[in-house]
């Protein structure tokens, strides 16, 4: 961003030599810039404004583009993210902490006000450069080329314990594009879900449908034997299931389930009923199956 208004403010000179340079090697005719022409939107008869070459090549043009380009970058990156980013490039291992600067290693401790007390952020202080000039001098740290490396060497020479400040925030900072990338993908993933069709489902419905969605490969892995055989056990029921192989069930269903159930907030019949259906026709090879469970399972009286 810095460099953009820099450009904008200093680059036309710099820009312009190169462009006649350019016109002249390729014999393009290069205008006079003091010569006049009217102002876009007008005709020279009807009051039209003049300007000059140079003022509309500059002003007009030149300015233009780059104010609409920060204007641009402001809108994508928020300052708030853009200070975020600055801070963290101060962690960055490479070249024996090259950009280390205590400052800006403070200042995105306090963005995480809540995980750095007062207290924390003037131990904080001291901790960092005492860190910083351990490292330095440690050949182990020599490998270092991002935080990953960084976090697993801290933990292997049990840093981890004596700068306990400086590894949390390390963690914190290796958690953010993880959140952020999770976060825009359940958004893509929504558009998936509930389109133009399914517009009026509820948001736990929602929620539910998005966790298989975004997790498809996980569950893609279960058997359909195994989720018939797990949801025959459940409970008894009026009407038996279609016999099963005599296998148990393939520990994928059951560690799927451990994962997933608690954040779907179902029971165990709700989160299978809609595959037991798809399956049991499958199995069936008719809709008379089908018919009758779901008929057995509506009217208890039904014989």
């Amino acid at each position: 961003m810095e460099q953009v208004s820099e450009v904008r403010e200093h680059g036309w000179e710099e820009l312009f030599e190169e462009v006649k340079a350019f016109c002249l090697l390729h014999n393009i005719i290069v205008p006079n810039m003091e010569d006049t022409l009217t102002v876009r939107g007008r005709a020279r008869g009807r009051g039209g404004q003049l300007v000059t070459h140079y003022h509309h090549f500059k002003y007009e043009i030149f300015n233009v583009v780059h104010d609409q380009i920060i204007v641009e970058m402001n809108n994508r990156f928020a300052e708030r993210s853009t200070q975020l980013l600055r801070c963290i490039t101060c962690l960055d291992p490479r070249n024996s902490f090259a950009n280390y600067d205590r400052s800006k290693i403070l200042e995105l401790a306090q963005i995480y006000k809540d995980d750095f007390s007062s207290y924390d952020l003037l131990c904080l202080r001291e901790q960092i450069d005492i860190f910083i000039g351990e490292v330095r001098n440690d050949s182990n740290f020599a490998n270092c080329h991002n935080l990953g490396d960084l976090a697993i060497k801290m933990v292997q020479s049990e840093r981890h314990i004596v700068f306990q400040l400086v590894y949390r925030l390390v963690v914190l900072v290796l958690t953010l594009p993880v959140a952020t990338a999770t976060v825009e993908r359940a958004f893509s993933a929504m558009k998936f879900v509930k389109n133009e069709l399914r517009s009026k489902m509820g948001g736990e419905w929602l929620n539910h449908r998005m966790i298989c969605y975004i997790e498809r490969d996980v569950f893609a892995k279960i058997k359909d034997e195994d989720i018939l055989y797990h949801f025959q056990e459940l409970k008894t029921r009026m009407k038996k299931l279609p016999p099963l192989p005599q296998t148990r069930a393939s520990g994928t269903l059951h560690t799927c389930i451990d994962i997933f159930l608690p954040s779907l907030s179902l029971s165990n019949d709700q989160l299978y009923f809609m595959d037991y259906i798809t399956n049991l026709y499958v199995c069936s090879g008719s809709y008379d199956a089908l018919d009758e469970y779901m008929i057995g399972e509506a009217d208890p009286n039904h014989q």
